[in-house]
């Protein structure tokens, strides 16, 4: 739970901190600017409160690995993404969508701190501890983390341990560790199909290669 506050302060920090400018500038997720992953980002911490106020008595379904699925690769063209874009572009001002990730964010950031980490929980249907839902959450906060600076070479990375345990877990996620070479960085990018491995790269996957992308959703 610690690791979830850490690395989502983190996230929010870093678009605190980006000038008017870089809202209108690519993002990693395809077919987004990084105004619409900072309006992602408002509706994910929506998600974070209503799930955690959302108890189950039902017994886990899924854990912070389980709560993922390998999906196919994301184009930009499905639906839910062209109205990410529409909601961003009213906000017209990044001042605006600055604030709003700060309002809703803080309390989706104080709700994690103050919920009780065995009680379980409710969210797409599944039944999963407040423990496990946070860590899976961790993954989401670095990866978009990435996504918000794939094109922003002077903004702040995920924290160190945020890659650490993403990588961690995307290794659980493809049942087979990445070349220990690799960094943890360039482990998730590869890794979740977010750039291409170069030729070396490739060759140190050996079969793995073969089951890229592990494009989460």
């Amino acid at each position: 739970m610690e690791l979830f506050s850490r690395s989502w302060t983190a996230l929010r920090a870093a678009v605190a901190e980006l000038p008017d400018q870089d809202f209108a500038q690519p993002s990693g997720c395809t077919g987004w600017l990084v105004r619409d992953l900072v309006c992602h980002l408002i509706i994910d911490a929506q998600d974070v409160l209503i799930t955690l106020v959302t108890p189950t008595e039902k017994e886990p379904t899924r854990d912070a690995l389980t709560y993922w699925n390998v999906v196919e690769t994301p184009t930009g063209d499905d639906p839910l993404d062209a109205l990410i874009v529409r909601l961003a572009t009213a906000y017209e001002q990044p001042e605006l969508l600055k604030i709003h990730l700060d309002d809703v964010g803080s309390a989706a950031g104080r709700a994690a701190e103050l919920a009780d980490p065995d009680i379980r929980v409710s969210t797409q249907d599944q039944a999963l501890t407040v423990a496990d839902y946070l860590a899976a959450y961790v993954m989401e906060w670095t990866l978009h983390h990435l996504d918000l600076i794939a094109y922003l070479p002077d903004a702040p990375e995920p924290p160190t341990e945020s890659l650490s345990r993403a990588r961690e877990m995307l290794e659980k996620i493809a049942g087979s560790p990445f070349p220990a070479s690799w960094s943890d960085k360039n482990t998730l990018l590869i890794g979740t199909g977010r750039r291409p491995p170069t030729a070396a790269e490739q060759a140190e996957l050996g079969e793995l290669t073969t089951k890229l992308p592990f494009a989460l959703g």
